[in-house]
C-alpha cells in the first residue's frame, strides 16, 4: 500500500482483516491525526481550545478519539495551514469556502498535496464515482505516467500511514487500489504494441508468496510494454514452484519483482539466495524499499534502487 519508491507500513494480519473491513468508521488517535495532518498534537489541542475546529470524543483514560468527518476536515485544514493561511481565519471557513480556497493553492514542482488528499477522502467514505472522478481528473491534468509518480505513489505512502492507527484502514487500501490497478490495466492494454526486440528480454514479472501490492509491478509492465520490452505477468504472491514451471517451457532472460511489505517466511537476503540459486541462467532484478535491507551479494542479481534505474531498465538499457 512512494516514488519515487513505493514505501507503505505493514499489513494487519488476514486473521485480523476479517473482523475490520465490512465497518465504514474508523477511529483515530491524536497521535495518529499528527501522522496523517503534519500538526503537533500539542498545536491541535490548543485549536480545539481557542477554536473548537472539533469536538473529539473520549475514551477511557479521557483520551481523544477522532472519526472520518474528523480526519477528512483536518486534513483540509493541514493542507491550507501549510500553504501559509492562520488558523484563525480557517476556522472561520465552511466546507465549500475551505474547498474554493484550496483550489487556489499554487502547486509547486512535484507537490500535489491537493489531489492526495481527495482521493484519501474518496477512499475513507469508500464513494466509487467520486475516487474515479478524481483519477480520472488527474490523469488529464497530469499525464498517466506523472499521476502514478507524482499522486499515486504519495497517495498510496499515506494511505500505509492508516495501516499503522490498526483500524479498519485494510478496506479503503484495497478500495483505493482496486481501483488504480484497473486504470494501469486499461492504459497498459491501450498501448500499441511494439514488435518484440530481436534477442531482446524476456522479462517475467511477479511479487513473491505474501507479497500482495501490485501497483508498481504493474506500472513497471506499463513503462516495459510502451518501450516495445516483451513482458509475462504472472500476478501476485506467486511461490518459487510456479516460477520454475512457467521458466522450464517458456524462454524468460529476467525474473522481475517488487517489494513493498515484508511478509516473506525467510528475510529478503534468504529469499534472493533460492531464487538464485534456482534459476542460475537468468537475470534476478529487484527493487522496492526493501533493497536497502540486503545484506549480500548475488550472482547475476540486479538491484534498483532508485526511480532513475527502475525507468532505464523498463527502457531496456
Amino acid at each position: 500500500m512512494t516514488k519515487v519508491l513505493l514505501k507503505t507500513a505493514a499489513p494487519i494480519p488476514a486473521k485480523s482483516r476479517k473482523y475490520c473491513i465490512f465497518h465504514p468508521v474508523n477511529h483515530f488517535s491524536i497521535r495518529d491525526i499528527e501522522n496523517l495532518c503534519g500538526i503537533k498534537a500539542h498545536t491541535l489541542r490548543i485549536w480545539e481550545q481557542r477554536y473548537q475546529l472539533v469536538s473529539p470524543k473520549r475514551k477511557a483514560g479521557n483520551h481523544r478519539t477522532y472519526d472520518n468527518d474528523d480526519l477528512k476536515y483536518l486534513l483540509r485544514i493541514s493542507f491550507l495551514y501549510h500553504h501559509g493561511h492562520k488558523i484563525s481565519r480557517l476556522a472561520a471557513l465552511n466546507a465549500t469556502e475551505m474547498g474554493q480556497l484550496a483550489l487556489k493553492v499554487p502547486q509547486p514542482g512535484n507537490t500535489h498535496e491537493i489531489f492526495i488528499n481527495h482521493l484519501l477522502e474518496a477512499s475513507l467514505d469508500f464513494d466509487h464515482e467520486l475516487f474515479d472522478r478524481i483519477l480520472h481528473n488527474i490523469i488529464l491534468h497530469m499525464g498517466f505516467e506523472r499521476a502514478i509518480t507524482g499522486v499515486i505513489y504519495p497517495f498510496l505512502t499515506k494511505v500505509g500511514l492508516l495501516w499503522l492507527t490498526g483500524n479498519v484502514v485494510p478496506a479503503q487500501e484495497h478500495f483505493a487500489s482496486a481501483l488504480i490497478i484497473k486504470k494501469l490495466l486499461v492504459a497498459t492494454s491501450g498501448l500499441e504494441s511494439s514488435p518484440p526486440r530481436s534477442g531482446g528480454r524476456q522479462v517475467l514479472l511477479f511479487t513473491p508468496s505474501g507479497e500482495f501490492h501490485e501497483i508498481p509491478l504493474l506500472y513497471m509492465r506499463y513503462r516495459m510494454k510502451k518501450n516495445g520490452v516483451s513482458t509475462v505477468y504472472l500476478g501476485s504472491n506467486v511461490g518459487l514452484e510456479a516460477l520454475q514451471h512457467y521458466c522450464s517451457s517458456k524462454p524468460v532472460t529476467h525474473l522481475y519483482f517488487h517489494l513493498v511489505t515484508n511478509l516473506l517466511r525467510c528475510e529478503p537476503d534468504q529469499y534472493l539466495r533460492s531464487l538464485t540459486e534456482a534459476f542460475p541462467g537468468k537475470t534476478v532484478v529487484m527493487s522496492g524499499c526493501l533493497t536497502r535491507s540486503l545484506r549480500g551479494t548475488y550472482p547475476r542479481l540486479h538491484i534498483l534502487k532508485s526511480e532513475e534505474e527502475m525507468e532505464a531498465f523498463a527502457s531496456g538499457q
